[in-house]
């Protein structure tokens, strides 16, 4: 069993760390959050873990993700490893690495899936970093990925930043995907001849090709609310589907896919789509196809 300090305790973070301490490994957290942390700062943290420590960084990607390996930077000595668990875009990580480094502190980027679903089925884990460092925090990886053969649910993919790589492009998948059941979804609704929307999808769940994890919450959502009419159609984006297109641009590699299910994103958030009014207007002027006047 080891020791391991976890900075950030929101959904993920927190049902890790009852995931972790569950298994018998020691875990101190620090949030802001008074009612859920163990310690009062980054400083009272790291002088309750024993050297060398190993601190797991779960916080929003971007600035606070940076102003916590800076401050972790002058805290930790020479020795200690931080794991950077958030969706930091990979190219953040050579600069936290490189920062660390500086200190003699290791730096491991890890790509987690699993959601809130995590804490009792486990995590995918992607990492990026060098072997040794990995090696050292396998009893975490292994506490944390899903029960089964290491390698279904974690990998070393690479150097620092590939297993954030590796973890947006798992998310880039997930976007389509999930467009793909949506689609489907509103074509059963709109067919004439389905009585029974639900049925079919949850038909789906066994023996066809299209099972997965994302069907089965699918199924889920449906049994509480069969016409999903309880929610309003729209939808964020974390970024790492943008990120992945980007790369895609970068690398001609043709995304079709990807990239429509990130622009019907976009799309949920237009109440009043100035493009879909001026496709209108055009449809109007060149084949004085009928229009809907505003308010009408």
């Amino acid at each position: 069993m080891v020791q391991l300090g976890l900075v950030g305790l929101g959904k993920m973070g927190f049902n890790m760390r009852e995931r972790l301490r569950a298994a018998g490994h020691e875990v101190v957290g620090y949030d802001r959050n008074p009612d859920v942390t163990d310690s009062t700062s980054l400083a009272d943290l790291v002088s309750q873990l024993t050297g060398p420590r190993i601190v797991w960084i779960m916080v929003p990607a971007g600035d606070p993700t940076r102003q916590t390996v800076t401050e972790l930077g002058e805290l930790l000595s020479e020795g200690d490893l931080v794991i950077d668990g958030g969706n930091s875009k990979f190219t953040d990580d050579k600069l936290n690495a490189d920062l660390l480094a500086t200190h003699g502190v290791g730096y491991l980027d890890c790509g987690v899936s699993g959601g809130v679903w995590g804490k009792d089925n486990g995590y995918g884990l992607m990492v990026g970093g060098a072997a040794a460092d990995v090696e050292r925090a396998m009893p975490i990886f292994d506490t944390l990925r899903p029960e089964g053969p290491r390698e279904e649910g974690f990998s070393h993919a690479g150097s620092v930043g590939a297993g954030h790589y590796a973890k947006m492009i798992h998310n880039g998948i997930e976007y389509g995907v999930m467009q793909a059941y949506a689609e489907g979804f509103e074509l059963l609704e709109a067919s004439k001849v389905v009585d029974d929307v639900p049925a079919v999808i949850k038909g789906w769940q066994r023996g066809t090709v299209v099972r997965s994890w994302l069907l089965d919450l699918l199924v889920r959502a449906l049994d509480e609310d069969p016409e999903l009419d309880d929610l309003e159609g729209y939808v964020e984006d974390s970024g790492e589907g943008r990120w992945t297109l980007e790369e895609a641009v970068n690398h001609a590699v043709p995304a079709p896919v990807l990239s429509a299910a990130l622009f019907a994103r976009f799309s949920s958030r237009q109440k009043d789509s100035a493009a879909m009014r001026a496709v209108a207007a055009l449809r109007n002027q060149f084949g004085g196809h009928s229009v809907k006047k505003a308010g009408s």
